[in-house]
């Protein structure tokens, strides 16, 4: 793929794959002075015997709150002497006494010890205390509080003051400043780290426009003083360094959250450094290839991207009268278009339902088991999977999952079955792409030769939508969706007429 890298259609952005491929592959040969590349959760807090793989630089933690993202990030700090247990594990006398017998196995990358291979250590909680084989590694932790207000934060009570001069002024690097300004969008030139004691342990940041005028700390945005913070700390530490923050979209701008993720797996290649992130944003993670993402939820760890919402689905925090869970984004508009249309036949409440793109058949499966076996959340889930997943002799055993038809993925399937009846299909393609019907031959024209000369049928919508002067690639994949859902009603019947029974209708009373 030759530009931006993008997993989906919906993301565009500065990653081209080129870069994404360099840092896997510097991950699998270990081309790091340190790394932690493995980590083994034997007991901690609701974790036993789970693992987590960092298979690449930038790694992001998800899932809902208390489902253990913070207990997986102060378990990869746990292991570096330059963190405080207590940082993230801390115990309180005979309150805690839970933590007995607590234990994190670890494989590590470190050149000082190893020069190669890898290292194993171990972290344990016994008799009262940490037992850790520590290695030596610069550790930043960027906690939710360098998102509270200056006006909220102790240390910085001095500076409130009319004579407040500060003990020296610091401007920033280019380096600073130019990705300062990237994710920020706005001028940061005139930024300063201005010292409060005059051992430099607190600062404050500031703004000088003029000789007479500026603004301080207090009047920043938080997000805009959180982007500085990280920034011009991580621009300042040694490379090979560890990285970890909570919450990395708090006080953020959606774009401004994708473009800190997108700056640090830029730090990652050009510093060597590791950044692992707890996050609850959609925009957070759709910078980052799947493998680099983690779902930490009722004890368990599953690699991949799990779409926010689908979390909030998980947990019962959304109003719903039915889940479904399907294997990526096409399938989940394929879902939502094949629904409208049966619902010409069956009177079914189509706003009471929620569907969810989860980044493959085992996730979908998964989570969907999952759902049912919650006894705390009061609606069901089913499982739509694409027609390559049929394996003979189960299809039909479990009446909470079912196929899309044919024995393709989806992308290939719909495609084909519009190209097999373009000639009836034209005139309403041609409308629901948003184009003139005067269009329709030049439509099929370019229909036609993508059909000849694609090898990829996940991409050839995006083709065809650059083809007819760069319409949206979801336009286009809507509209194919939308011509075979109408036109193959017998398709659309005997998909959910299955599962007629688990469909929300709108004339039944949802309690």
């Amino acid at each position: 793929m030759n530009s931006a890298y993008q997993e989906n259609a919906n993301y565009r952005g500065e990653l081209r794959k080129s870069e994404i491929d360099a840092l896997f592959d510097k991950v699998s040969k270990r081309s790091y002075g340190r790394y932690l590349s493995r980590m083994s959760l034997i007991r901690v807090r609701s974790f036993e015997n789970r693992e987590i793989s960092f298979d690449f630089p930038v790694t992001a933690l998800v899932g809902p709150n208390g489902g253990g993202k913070t207990t997986v990030l102060g378990a990869a700090a746990l292991i570096h002497g330059d963190v405080q247990p207590r940082r993230f594990f801390a115990k309180s006398g005979a309150y805690d006494t839970s933590m007995q017998n607590w234990r994190v196995e670890y494989e590590l990358v470190d050149r000082s010890i190893q020069k190669t291979g890898s290292v194993a250590r171990t972290a344990s909680y016994l008799r009262a205390k940490w037992n850790r084989d520590a290695v030596a590694r610069k550790v930043l932790v960027f906690g939710v509080t360098r998102t509270l207000p200056a006006s909220e934060r102790k240390e910085l009570t001095k500076c409130i003051s009319g004579s407040f001069e500060g003990y020296g002024e610091r401007t920033f690097g280019p380096e600073v400043v130019k990705a300062v300004e990237q994710i920020l969008g706005k001028e940061a030139e005139n930024y300063l780290r201005v010292a409060a004691d005059e051992g430099e342990k607190v600062a404050i940041y500031a703004a000088r426009l003029s000789a007479t005028k500026g603004y301080s700390e207090f009047h920043f945005g938080a997000g805009e003083a959180s982007v500085i913070r990280i920034v011009s700390q991580i621009e300042e530490v040694e490379e090979n360094s560890l990285i970890l923050i909570e919450e990395i979209e708090n006080g953020l701008h959606p774009v401004a959250t994708r473009r800190l993720v997108e700056y640090l797996v830029k730090v990652a290649a050009r510093k060597s450094c590791q950044v692992i992130f707890t996050t609850h944003s959609n925009d957070a993670i759709a910078p980052l290839p799947s493998k680099a993402v983690w779902v930490a939820y009722n004890g368990t760890l599953t690699q991949g991207k799990l779409d926010v919402r689908a979390l909030r689905t998980l947990t019962g925090h959304v109003e719903a009268r039915l889940a479904i869970f399907v294997e990526d984004a096409f399938a989940e508009e394929l879902a939502l278009s094949s629904l409208r249309a049966y619902k010409q036949s069956s009177p079914i409440d189509i706003p009471g339902i929620v569907i969810h793109g989860v980044g493959g058949a085992g996730q979908a499966t998964k989570l969907t088991k999952y759902h049912n076996d919650n006894p705390t959340i009061a609606f069901p889930a089913l499982c739509v999977l694409d027609g390559d997943q049929r394996l003979e002799g189960q299809e039909g055993q479990t009446p909470k999952e079912i196929y899309f038809p044919g024995t393709s993925d989806p992308e290939a399937y719909v495609f084909e079955k519009v190209v097999d009846r373009l000639d009836e299909l034209l005139g309403r393609l041609t409308v629901m792409m948003q184009l003139p019907p005067t269009e329709q031959q030049r439509v099929r024209s370019v229909v036609q030769n993508r059909a000849l000369t694609n090898d990829d049928r996940h991409i050839i919508y995006g083709q065809i939508g650059e083809d007819l002067d760069f319409t949206s690639e979801i336009v286009v994949q809507r509209a194919f969706m939308n011509s075979w859902a109408q036109y193959y009603e017998d398709e659309v019947q005997e998909l959910w007429s299955s599962v007629d029974s688990a469909l929300p209708k709108i004339d039944e009373d949802p309690k």
